[in-house]
């Protein structure tokens, strides 16, 4: 997370959001960082739910196709990280034949009826890029349809000050009778962070990959860098069988994957090549070192690269302040 001054964790103070496919949180504590409150948050996965309620207190379990949206409280903001699997370049890429991808027109519904201020949507980078860029037409026309001017960019977490190459694309949408026109996604800060700055110390045996691995020890020692460095390779090399140095950026963290680093991605650590404890992509992905992980390593690491990177969300939140708009009606 970023450090928000007094002021800005009150600047938010009297608005009011919900939570869509709300995951473990990441909108959540985003938005609650600025002083809004969250009325209402509903995910399917009963895993990602469990952790949501632990750190909550809440009851976020459900299906939104069986919501009726009269129920959902009046808010100001609508948040979604809506799924991505359908849209992703590592699965089949059905998009609206999928029924993940259908679930962008739940949003829809509940947006025409309540009409909030702003829409504030993530998803994988590829959105943009799937069908031959028809795919994103037909979500743009419907919300522009509702009354909404549309925001979109690609933005890299490794620009941002975290030490993960994660692209995503994230769209802000603006209700046309309030908006000011002056909004823009936040300029990159390109501070210098590595792999090395989040990571945990002590005992993990547990992580250690106990196989073969070969090394370009040419690579090893190399200075600091904003992006991955590969240094190694198990098996073949193949997706999730190479091994990165910490002195760069993470992979980007996912829900699936195979290979001996599925969901983390492999490094060489402290003279061990190893995947990463769930608390150190915790940090990867801006959640704070008290935020309760599921106690199930496995759905952990699905837990949090199924997340958004809070500090990405605050830096756009941080410019949806500064363009006012969100002030208006």
């Amino acid at each position: 997370m970023i450090n928000l001054s007094e002021n800005e964790k009150e600047l938010l103070k009297d608005m009011q959001f919900i939570d869509l496919f709300s995951g473990i949180g990441a909108f959540r504590i985003a938005f609650e960082s600025f002083g809004a409150k969250c009325v209402y948050s509903i995910d399917k996965d009963k895993y990602a739910c469990e952790t949501y309620d632990t750190n909550f207190n809440t009851h976020s379990h459900g299906d939104i196709r069986n919501i009726n949206e009269e129920n959902i409280p009046k808010h100001d903001i609508l948040c979604a990280g809506f799924p991505c699997q359908a849209f992703s370049i590592s699965g089949k890429q059905l998009g609206f034949e999928d029924i993940r991808g259908t679930l962008f027109f739940e949003i829809i519904r509940i947006a025409k009826h309540h009409k909030p201020k702003i829409i504030f949507l993530e998803n994988v980078s590829n959105l943009e890029r799937h069908d031959h860029g028809k795919t994103f037409i037909t979500i743009k026309e419907n919300l522009e349809r509702l009354g909404y001017n549309i925001y979109y960019k690609v933005i890299n977490a490794s620009e941002y000050g975290i030490a993960q190459s994660r692209k995503r694309i994230y769209i802000i949408c603006i209700r046309e009778d309030i908006d000011n026109h002056n909004f823009k996604f936040p300029d990159p800060t390109n501070e210098d962070v590595a792999l090395e700055d989040i990571l945990l110390k002590g005992n993990m045996n547990e992580f250690v990959l106990n196989k073969k691995y070969k090394l370009d020890t040419s690579k090893i020692n190399n200075s600091r860098s904003n992006k991955p460095i590969r240094v190694g390779t198990v098996n073949k090399g193949g997706q999730g069988d190479r091994i990165y140095s910490d002195k760069g950026h993470a992979i980007t963290l996912s829900a699936t994957g195979g290979g001996n680093g599925s969901k983390t991605g492999l490094y060489y650590i402290d003279n061990n090549v190893r995947k990463l404890h769930p608390r150190e992509t915790a940090r990867l992905m801006g959640f704070p070192d008290d935020y309760e992980i599921n106690p199930s390593i496995a759905q952990a690491h699905k837990q949090f690269g199924n997340s958004i990177i809070i500090d990405i969300l605050q830096y756009i939140i941080r410019e949806l302040i500064k363009d006012g708009s969100i002030y208006n009606g």
